[in-house]
């Protein structure tokens, strides 16, 4: 017993520098401020519960303010790609996250229908325009390699933040929903005051011999362009079916919880289970998927996605049953989302060119957006027509349909193209690894230091 502490420590240590040593102090700036906005996520998650049980209104009318959110951020995710390529990622940044907390905070004294589907919009216009900046300062600070580790731990950040906020927002909003919308929009100035205060611009900057009519395809990089990439709009088009699982998920289970007799604080704990896994599992599963087979990767979550969502219809009333059923799904389906998100994310880094990162992330955020709007419409339908067990079938489908199509992106020409890429931007990490260690610096800092520099 004496000696096995001291060899297990090296190996803690080990394992700890190899899930987050030698990434930008920029980065870790960036994944502060994501904790800090996730801490106060509390409008979208009980959106639907705020507005079937606090202002009275049917899943049908909920369904279609839910939609507006969505649709506003389909229009955010493609502006906010566009401006983070034409003006830079931080203006961009810090703009969004303004409007969005005010935003909030009107939604809160909004009582027309109406009007909470208009402004609802706004705030998923406002919200989302922030995406695609955020992964593209991601994707121009962090190296090839590593992109799937950064991704994995800023994902790790949004559902620490999200384990927490649905647990307290179960509790605050037995005190009046009103605190749910302060809470968010404080937290979402609070981050966009770290990135106002510790990050800078990173967006890369054009050669000096580019001229406006260049050739160079990396220097013409527009939405046609986006839209034109057969293999990005492959997986944009699979990830819109992954968004959609989630989505139908998202809006159906919080409404048949509710007509079971569960209360907002019940959904809420089962929520939080969501969260509370990926804080728990996302960087043990990262290192454990590392170097493995990503069509493996994509088709089991895609299946786990699917059947996990499914597991509600087998849920009765409410019970200690009933809450052990929709936990059960809950982590079933979060396995998926720990081992798809980071590689998923990484796919549409190594895909998107230099100098179209911005118009690349927001046509990717697009499918997040999309399936936000749709989503809600579908299952309050779904809901109202046929009954809950048409939302867990559909679930199920799509997600075999989604795993179907990973199989088919990832051989053939998309698989080349995307392994070609892969393999291109670790030559570029390694050379730049070697020319770190030539020009003197630490290993780790002065690696870190570069790619800070190069970006900015």
């Amino acid at each position: 017993m004496t000696t096995a502490v001291p060899t297990r420590l090296p190996r803690l240590g080990a394992a700890l520098r190899e899930s987050v040593g030698g990434l930008p102090r920029t980065f870790w700036w960036l994944w502060t401020s994501t904790l800090v906005n996730r801490l106060g996520s509390f409008v979208v998650t009980f959106l639907t519960l705020y507005l079937t049980t606090d202002r009275g209104y049917s899943p049908a009318v909920a369904g279609l303010v839910v939609s507006a959110f969505g649709l506003g951020g389909v229009f955010g995710a493609i502006g906010g790609g566009v401006l983070a390529d034409r003006l830079g990622r931080r203006p961009t940044l810090l703009a969004a996250q303004s409007l969005a907390a005010l935003t909030t905070v009107l939604l809160g004294y909004t009582t027309a229908p109406a009007l909470i589907a208009l402004v609802a919009g706004l705030l998923g216009l406002t919200s989302n325009a922030a995406r695609p900046a955020i992964s593209a300062i991601m994707a121009d600070l962090v190296p090839g390699p590593d992109r799937v580790r950064a991704f994995s731990l800023n994902y790790w950040a949004i559902n620490i933040g999200f384990a927490v906020s649905a647990s307290v927002a179960g509790v605050l909003s037995s005190h009046g929903y009103l605190l749910l919308f302060y809470g968010d929009a404080i937290t979402t100035l609070l981050c966009a005051l770290v990135v106002f205060l510790r990050i800078p611009e990173t967006r890369p900057e054009r050669p000096a011999d580019a001229t406006q009519d260049s050739s160079t395809p990396e220097e013409q990089v527009g939405l046609g362009t986006v839209f034109r990439d057969g293999p990005f709009v492959s997986l944009v088009g699979l990830t819109f079916l992954i968004a959609m699982t989630i989505g139908l998920g998202q809006v159906a289970v919080p409404v048949v919880m509710g007509r079971q007799g569960f209360s907002a604080t019940d959904y809420g704990l089962v929520v939080a289970i969501n969260g509370v896994l990926i804080v728990l599992a996302q960087i043990p599963a990262t290192r454990m998927i590392r170097g493995r087979g990503r069509t493996g990767i994509q088709v089991a979550a895609s299946l786990l996605f699917g059947f996990g969502m499914a597991l509600c219809a087998f849920a009765p009333g409410a019970s200690s049953g009933g809450m052990a059923v929709y936990a059960l799904s809950v982590a079933v389906w979060t396995v998926g989302e720990i081992i798809w998100t980071p590689v998923n994310q990484a796919l549409v880094a190594e895909l998107s060119p230099v100098h179209g990162r911005g118009r690349y992330q927001g046509a990717y955020s697009l499918a997040w957006q999309a399936s936000s709007f749709l989503a809600p419409l579908a299952a309050g339908g779904m809901l109202t027509l046929w009954g809950a067990g048409s939302v867990w079938l559909t679930c199920a489908i799509v997600g075999v349909v989604a795993a179907g199509g990973y199989v088919r992106l990832m051989r053939g020409r998309s698989g080349r193209r995307l392994e070609a890429a892969r393999l291109a931007a670790a030559a570029e990490s390694h050379q730049a690894e070697v020319g770190g260690e030539q020009g003197g610096a630490d290993a780790a800092g002065g690696k870190s230091d570069a790619v800070v520099g190069a970006a900015s």
